[in-house]
């Protein structure tokens, strides 16, 4: 078993590192907010005191961190993770963040003789709960061979996706598809409400037909199809639409800076803007259907 350190145990982080403490590692952990590291101490994990301190000892460090600026700040600096941590200590950023920061931090630390994956993850705080997240690594293979026994102590799936970075561009392609096959689907369900089609009769057909998608069968936007759905819990967040607005707006960053021309992916990323503008950011991103409704 592993010392390990985890700095950000948050709605996502907290979580995880339980779930590193019932596979029988050793966790120390960090956040800013003194309330997330309580939790994590009565889950069973030890206190530390700083970034540094979490590192003290640590053979592997995990952070889960809001952005960009955060992991850099994190990462980088007299009293962070390259500067603290011990040569050959494994870095696991599960954070999503843009690709150009986690490109630029996996090359410090490398050159400060560390190993470092970026690890971005699918699956909500549910999946985060029950150990069932999906992990996109990038990095090299050696940092993906040995963060694997620990990647699944936290999730079900864990998929290589190439060279640092290629995790973030492999999760900012999917939440893309997910966002805009949410917007999809809701339009579909609303516009069957106008003209009387029933909403489980839609469901019926489209779920078996050329309409089936995720956020169709799995994650339905409207009441009654899919019962573990959040539109069964008038839209309590499993991911919330403030959380699918950033992965939007770093998917049109993305998109800018390679030239790719994504006009569905920057609509998406307007509307789900518009939903954090009408005071709906905390709520799940499926009650965009609400947005849309004119609800």
């Amino acid at each position: 078993m592993a010392t390990i350190g985890f700095i950000g145990v948050g709605n996502m982080g907290g979580p995880m590192a339980a779930n590193l403490v019932k596979a029988g590692h050793a966790v120390r952990v960090f956040d800013v907010m003194e309330a997330n590291v309580a939790r994590a101490v009565a889950g069973g994990a030890a206190k530390a005191a700083s970034v540094a301190d979490a590192c003290k000892g640590a053979a592997v460090i995990v952070t889960m961190l809001p952005a960009g600026p955060e992991v850099r700040g994190v990462y980088g600096g007299a009293g962070g993770v390259i500067a603290s941590a011990a040569p050959g200590t494994l870095l696991i950023d599960a954070s999503t963040i843009d690709v150009d920061s986690a490109r630029a931090v996996a090359a410090d630390a490398a050159a400060a003789g560390l190993l470092m994956i970026d690890a971005p993850v699918s699956g909500g705080v549910g999946g985060a709960s029950g150990g069932t997240l999906t992990f996109m690594v990038g990095g090299p293979d050696e940092g993906f061979a040995r963060a694997k026994p620990i990647l699944e102590a936290m999730g079900k799936t864990i998929v290589h996706a190439g060279p640092s970075g290629n995790g973030q561009a492999a999760k900012i392609c999917n939440n893309m598809i997910l966002g805009i096959s949410m917007i999809a689907v809701s339009e579909g369900f609303n516009l069957a409400a106008r003209l009387g089609l029933d909403a489980q009769k839609l469901f019926d057909i489209a779920s078996k037909s050329s309409g089936q998608c995720w956020s169709m069968t799995t994650y339905c936007p409207v009441p009654g199809p899919v019962p573990t759905s959040p539109a069964n819990r008038d839209y309590q967040a499993g991911f919330t639409a403030a959380m699918m607005a950033k992965d939007l707006r770093l998917a049109q960053q993305a998109a800018q800076a390679a030239g790719a021309v994504t006009p569905l992916g920057a609509a998406a990323a307007q509307l789900y803007a518009l939903m954090g503008a009408a005071g709906r950011g905390a709520v799940d991103f499926s009650g965009i259907i609400r947005l849309l409704d004119g609800k």
